[in-house]
């Protein structure tokens, strides 16, 4: 198993940042500023096209660490960030762009080519969560949850399906073709985020793939508006739902 290098540290606002890979997996490491106490830890997963430390990204982070003293990490996808793009990367994303162009629905690129990153990442976010575990601050013991949209969704899902230390999951904002069957296998406490207005994923689609979840607690949040919509102070409803479910006292509003 690799462990984990760290390769740069930063701290401000009460935030510390920390760089490291496992093994070839690029990735970052938020905590609280204070010290290195033990808290639970929420694995963020990034949209596509953006990478570990895009804004919304980091803002997430702000609002964990700020919020409940968690510890929460981010990798970059297979292709993203500072990841090399394979071949059938390039094709893929041309495919989406050349849709995108001609007004032509994109949903079904998305979802084969988020398909495809998945089966990739999954065994990476494995091996990230095996060497996270073996810092003191962390340890394999201590709750964990997954935090994504869009892409991230489409990796958290089967993720969460097949790995049994993450206790609860806040997703949104994809289609169920490729994740129904992972969603029916879930059966943490789940927050599912949609876009009433979406003009990519029907609402029905986002209904459809909330309700597959075997969850005995779950909620749906639907607010008005486009895919890229989606209010901020849903950050903030995750953020009072890890609370709930990693058993960690929110330590500020948010």
């Amino acid at each position: 198993m690799n462990s984990v290098q760290f390769t740069a540290e930063t701290s401000s606002n009460g935030l510390r940042e920390r760089d490291f890979t496992v093994g070839e997996i690029p990735g970052v490491l938020w905590s609280p500023a204070s010290g290195s106490d033990r808290a639970p830890l929420v694995l963020l997963g990034h949209g596509g096209g953006t990478h570990k430390k895009a804004p919304a990204m980091t803002g997430r982070a702000q609002l964990l660490v700020a919020g409940c003293g968690f510890h929460v990490v981010a990798i970059d996808a297979p292709g993203h960030g500072s990841r090399p793009r394979t071949a059938h990367d390039e094709q893929e994303i041309a495919l989406m762009r050349q849709a995108m162009a001609a007004g032509e629905p994109v949903g079904p690129i998305v979802v084969r080519y988020n398909s495809h990153l998945a089966d990739r990442a999954l065994p990476e976010w494995r091996a990230t969560l095996d060497a996270l575990q073996e810092l003191p601050e962390i340890g394999a013991d201590g709750p964990v949850g997954y935090f994504g949209l869009n892409m991230g969704t489409a990796i958290g899902v089967p993720l969460t399906a097949v790995e049994s230390r993450i206790t609860a999951a806040s997703f949104g904002l994809h289609w169920p073709d490729a994740l129904a069957e992972y969603a029916r296998r879930i059966t943490v406490p789940v927050e599912y985020a949609l876009q009433w207005d979406d003009e990519h994923i029907p609402r029905e689609s986002g209904l459809a793939l909330f309700d597959a979840f075997a969850s005995k607690e779950k909620t749906l949040h639907a607010n008005a508006g486009a895919h890229k919509e989606l209010p901020r102070f849903e950050a903030d409803s995750a953020v009072r739902f890890f609370a709930r479910h990693l058993g960690r006292a929110m330590t500020s509003p948010a």
